[in-house]
C-alpha cells in the first residue's frame, strides 16, 4: 500500500528529506538479487582474499566469479576445466565489466548470482551479482564476455549448438537437459554420481 507523506519546512529542509527518501529507494532496490537469477553459489571470503584495509581487494572477485562460472556449468552436467572437455568448449575472457557497489569483509558469506544471458556465434555474455548473504546487500554487479576458444589453434570457434540447448533450456525453464540427451556435447566429460564415487 503506497502512503501520501507530506513534507512542510523550508525549502532547503525539504530538499534534504526527498534527497533521504530517494536515497532509501535506491538502496531498497539493490538488496535482493533480481529474479531472473536461476543458479547462485556461496563462498566465505577469506583473509587472502583482502587487502590493507580490511576490505576484499577487486581483482578477489574475479576469482569470485571463475568459480561461479565453473559451478554454474558442474550444475549443467560437466566439468569445464576438464583437459579432454576442453577439446570441444573451453572459455576465454574478451571483456570484463565489473561494478564495486558495497565492500564485503573477512568472513563474510556471499551468495554469488550467474547467468548466461546472451549465446552469439563464438560468445557468452553472462552477468553476475554477489550480494552479501546475511544482509542481502549489494556488493558488485558484473558482465564477463566469454568466447568457445581452441588453445591448439588460437581462434575462437561456434559454440556448439547442444550447448545452446542445455543453456537455453536451462535458463528459460531452470531444467538441466541430461548431457546423453545432447550428443553433440559426448566430448564433455559429466559430473560424477556420487553413488559412483
Amino acid at each position: 500500500m503506497g502512503r501520501l507523506v507530506i513534507i512542510v519546512g523550508s525549502y532547503s529542509q525539504v530538499r534534504l528529506c526527498l534527497r533521504l527518501i530517494t536515497n532509501c529507494i535506491e538502496k531498497a532496490s539493490l538488496l535482493l538479487p533480481s529474479e531472473d537469477f536461476r543458479f547462485r553459489c556461496t563462498e566465505r571470503i577469506r583473509w587472502s582474499d583482502c587487502d590493507a584495509q580490511g576490505i576484499v581487494f577487486n581483482g578477489s572477485y574475479f576469482d569470485y566469479l571463475e568459480v561461479a562460472q565453473a559451478e554454474y556449468f558442474r550444475n549443467l552436467g560437466f566439468v569445464l576445466y576438464d583437459p579432454e572437455g576442453r577439446r570441444h568448449f573451453d572459455t576465454a575472457t574478451v571483456k570484463a565489466t565489473l561494478e564495486y557497489i558495497a565492500p564485503a569483509r573477512v568472513d563474510d558469506l556471499i551468495d554469488i548470482h550467474w547467468k548466461v544471458e546472451r549465446i552469439g556465434n563464438s560468445s557468452l555474455t553472462t552477468r553476475s551479482e554477489i550480494h552479501n548473504r546475511a544482509s542481502g546487500d549489494l556488493l558488485l554487479r558484473a558482465e564477463i564476455v566469454y568466447v568457445n576458444f581452441d588453445s591448439d589453434a588460437g581462434v575462437s570457434r561456434r559454440v556448439p549448438d547442444d550447448l545452446r540447448t542445455l543453456i537455453e533450456t536451462y535458463e528459460k525453464t531452470g531444467r538441466v537437459v541430461p548431457l546423453h540427451d545432447l550428443p553433440g556435447l559426448a566430448g564433455l566429460v559429466p559430473i560424477p554420481s556420487p553413488l559412483m564415487g
